[in-house]
């Protein structure tokens, strides 16, 4: 029944395709790149792209050359390597300061679930960006500390959400029938709590991955974020902003993949949310 659900959702598996192929892109990207993304060789610079009617395009470079002469498609590649490792990484962060403190206020209530609330409201007033922005500017930019910034500044929807979910199973009968037993708090969060709010954890994780992947991008973009010549998406739009009204694809291969990658975080984001929901499991 499960498999049928899964299999049936096309929605989950256009995007669980398209990420595990942005997934293996990264994996194997030092495989299959056919340069080194970061050979840089003036002499073949701005190489356009096959499809390019072009005497210059060439299927030694099918995506062509950036501003430096290094082969786009290899940079391609290793910038999925960045955008993963940091959304990922972010995810896990904010997944587990977000969803540890949601849980414990949608549990306990009362003052604990005052303090939270007062963090999150916090947390809210605080334009992310802006924040990323001062802080990197001031500690300095690299992969470590964009991955750390990113993800002590996006936890606020985990707690919101997981607090919510919280509260609805808190007041189900099966929890008080747990507590009359005289479970542990533990027991009740592990064993009750926990398997019932799974399906809205999926869903916010899979939505702030793609969050923090766009927030990097976004950093780098603004020089920021991940520094050259390490390859990455939201950088390699930042290079070519000045070339966009002649050589477009500079912008486009890299906004397409980004773009791709989003999506397909979403889409299996939320099929899983619909093929996990207590309401489908029967």
């Amino acid at each position: 029944m499960m498999r049928r659900r899964i299999f049936g959702h096309y929605g989950l598996m256009f995007g669980a395709f398209v990420l595990l192929v942005i997934i293996g892109m990264a994996l194997f990207a030092n495989v299959i790149s056919p340069h080194d993304a970061y050979d840089q060789q003036l002499g073949r610079k701005l190489i356009p792209p096959i499809w390019h009617d072009s005497p210059k395009a060439t299927w030694s470079h099918p995506l062509g050359t950036d501003h430096l002469g290094r082969d786009y498609l290899s940079r391609l590649y290793h910038g999925a390597q960045v955008s993963l490792l940091i959304g990922f990484s972010a995810m896990i962060i904010s997944g587990l300061i977000g969803t540890v403190l949601g849980v414990l206020a949608g549990y306990f209530g009362g003052r604990v679930d005052m303090v939270v609330n007062f963090l999150i409201t916090t947390r809210l007033s605080m334009p992310v960006i802006l924040v990323a922005l001062a802080v990197v500017s001031i500690i300095g930019s690299s992969l470590t500390v964009v991955i750390w910034v990113l993800g002590l500044l996006i936890w606020d929807r985990f707690a919101v959400v997981m607090r919510s979910a919280t509260q609805q199973v808190r007041s189900l009968e099966f929890v008080t029938a747990a507590e009359a037993l005289g479970c542990s708090h533990t027991r009740i969060l592990l064993t009750e709590i926990a398997p019932n709010v799974m399906n809205h954890l999926i869903v916010v994780a899979t939505l702030e991955m793609a969050h923090a992947i766009l927030l990097e991008a976004a950093l780098s973009f603004l020089g920021l974020g991940v520094q050259p010549p390490t390859p990455s998406w939201g950088l390699m739009i930042s290079e070519a902003k000045g070339l966009m009204y002649f050589d477009p694809w500079l912008i486009a291969i890299p906004g397409v993949a980004l773009f791709m990658l989003v999506l397909s975080i979403n889409l299996v984001g939320d099929g899983l949310r619909d093929v996990t929901a207590p309401e489908n499991r029967s």
